[in-house]
């Protein structure tokens, strides 16, 4: 508890900075809503100076990516990740935090010695020849340096940024509470799961911290494509990688943002298009570990018309039940299928009622517009994006690798259209999912399933007698407990409750009519219009009751 109090003092100044730039960019309301200015105010951090005219004029997506990249590198990756969730944003949003950007000013090379002779245990103008202090780029997290080892071979050393761990510790913190006030303040935020998506971000950062952690994913793809010659990952080199340095290859090819270079080369950019795509594609259903950003600037074309593929600090993973989804949901849209995509897209389905039939009906109808389309015109990105918006028009949050996987799959066709105008992914995809469809029903595969459920089926008998002797322990001491989640039970309670009320009304009504009429036979007292005054209000009072409880029943009946 003081640990935690001693952390919330501490952040409050990086509290304020964030609402101060909210409200500098027009989100003075959200601020407000989800109860930040009034913890600022109780600590004595007033909050007066809103939004200039100018930024007023811009749309609330721009804002808030300009406001992103002023709050710093861990909003900068929030926005990044945001950026993936089409389920959740809608396209204007997804494009503006696409436009976010990791690259900052580096930081001088003298600054980053200490912390690289601490982690490799001496100087890397020891270790190393030919170190650049140029970085050859700089992000949020990392920046890389060019260099080489001893016997020559070229490297790149990819190096944490000093001091960058704590600011980030403190950021997700104060993103925690923050995402807590507004899942508890703002009743109609609640289905984006604002308190899960920050614990996910917050996972997805601790590994990004973690170069070590990224070499490993790296290391994982080179395994897979071992026996690919057209897809290289680069080497890393072990002996020198640490939690706060990565050293691996250095990939002296053609960026992928350099078409011109590419013509120049004369390399095929067709069949870079489709080799790249049978990369991503082989990933994300057959090792069910996918690279999650594969846009132009994470690749490298190679002589031979091979591809390097680089930064593996965001990755998805997928297991087999996973894959076996998105190849049904994909085959299913290919044919024109919609009870096989909406069946996936139930399961899919966490929290929360969806109606079944609304649901369907609108896979129905997105399926009939491209009915009529050819399956080389069919544009994935599009098709996906409308996917996103039947599930935010039915509040399906999806799991983050499957809005990961979303994204990576619009990336992927934009990266082969922009080297090739006339790629298409779907008639591209339409065979591998064929392959891995078949692959299901050959008689090795049914023998492997058959095995397993009879193991799954052996494990439950297996598991029987002690579970039956568990529950008789907890029945005799009297622990057992039975939960029931009925549909409309609170509803029902409402009705009772009015039910209630009406009897009672009804009762009170009927005293007062025979209480009053008694009243009335008594001589003396108090009188109105020549009549005892009691016995009147009595009768007052029995004729309101009467007329509240016809009109109950009447507007009930109606109801």
């Amino acid at each position: 508890m003081l640990s935690d109090a001693l952390h919330a003092m501490r952040d409050l100044p990086r509290l304020h900075d964030i609402a101060s730039v909210l409200i500098r960019h027009g989100f003075g309301d959200l601020v407000g809503r989800a109860g930040i200015t009034g913890a600022l105010e109780r600590a004595g951090q007033v909050l007066r100076k809103g939004p200039g005219e100018p930024v007023l004029k811009l749309s609330a997506a721009a804002r808030a990516r300009m406001a992103l990249v002023e709050l710093g590198p861990s909003f900068v990756k929030l926005g990044q990740v945001l950026a993936t969730r089409v389920d959740l944003l809608p396209p204007e949003w997804i494009a503006e935090f696409e436009r976010l950007q990791s690259e900052v000013p580096p930081v001088p090379f003298a600054t980053l010695l200490p912390q690289l002779e601490e982690a490799l245990g001496a100087s890397p103008l020891t270790l190393f020849r030919d170190v650049e202090p140029t970085p050859l780029g700089a992000a949020s997290i990392a920046q890389v340096h060019g260099a080489r080892l001893q016997d020559g071979t070229p490297v790149v050393l990819k190096v944490m940024r000093p001091g960058i761990r704590p600011k980030i510790e403190a950021d997700l913190r104060i993103l925690g509470n923050i995402a807590a006030l507004v899942e508890s303040e703002m009743p109609e935020a609640r289905r984006f799961q604002p308190v899960r998506m920050v614990a996910e971000f917050g996972r997805s950062i601790q590994r990004e911290l973690d170069l070590a952690l990224e070499a490993r994913a790296q290391q994982r793809f080179a395994e897979n494509f071992a026996d690919d010659p057209n897809v290289v990952i680069p080497r890393i080199y072990w002996d020198y990688t640490r939690q706060s340095v990565n050293v691996q290859d250095r990939i002296e090819g053609i960026p992928g943002t350099d078409l011109a270079a590419v013509e120049a080369a004369g390399l095929d950019r067709r069949l870079l298009a489709r080799r790249g795509a049978d990369a991503v594609l082989s990933m994300i259903l057959e090792h069910g570990y996918f690279h999650a950003d594969p846009h132009p600037g994470n690749v490298f074309y190679l002589p031979g018309n091979r591809l390097a593929i680089i930064d593996f600090g965001m990755v998805g993973r997928l297991g087999s039940e996973r894959r076996r989804q998105i190849v049904d949901m994909l085959f299913g849209l290919t044919r024109r299928n919609e009870g096989d995509v909406v069946e996936v897209l139930l399961e899919w389905v966490r929290d929360g009622e969806v109606d079944e039939t609304r649901l369907a009906s609108d896979v129905a109808d997105l399926i009939f517009d491209y009915d009529s389309v050819a399956l080389k015109d069919v544009r994935l990105a599009a098709l996906l994006q409308e996917i996103a918006a039947i599930v935010r028009r039915h509040s399906i949050v999806l799991p983050s690798d499957l809005a990961m996987l979303f994204k990576a799959l619009i990336s992927l066709e934009g990266l082969g259209r922009r080297l090739d105008p006339e790629f298409q992914l779907v008639s591209h995809m339409t065979p591998f999912l064929q392959r891995l469809v078949a692959q299901r029903y050959r008689p090795r595969a049914l023998l492997q399933s058959a095995r397993r459920h009879m193991l799954e089926l052996a494990s439950i008998a297996g598991r029987a007698p002690r579970d039956a002797r568990h529950l008789l322990k907890a029945l005799r001491r009297g622990h057992f407990k039975l939960e029931m989640d009925l549909k409309r039970l609170d509803r029902f309670g409402h009705q009772l409750d009015r039910s209630a009320n009406r009897l009672t009304v009804g009762i009170v009504t009927a005293a007062l009519i025979v209480g009053s009429s008694i009243v009335m036979t008594v001589q003396g007292g108090p009188t109105l219009f020549g009549l005892p005054l009691f016995g009147f209000l009595g009768f007052t009072l029995a004729f309101l009751g009467g007329a509240w409880l016809l009109f109950s029943i009447w507007r009930s009946g109606r109801g």
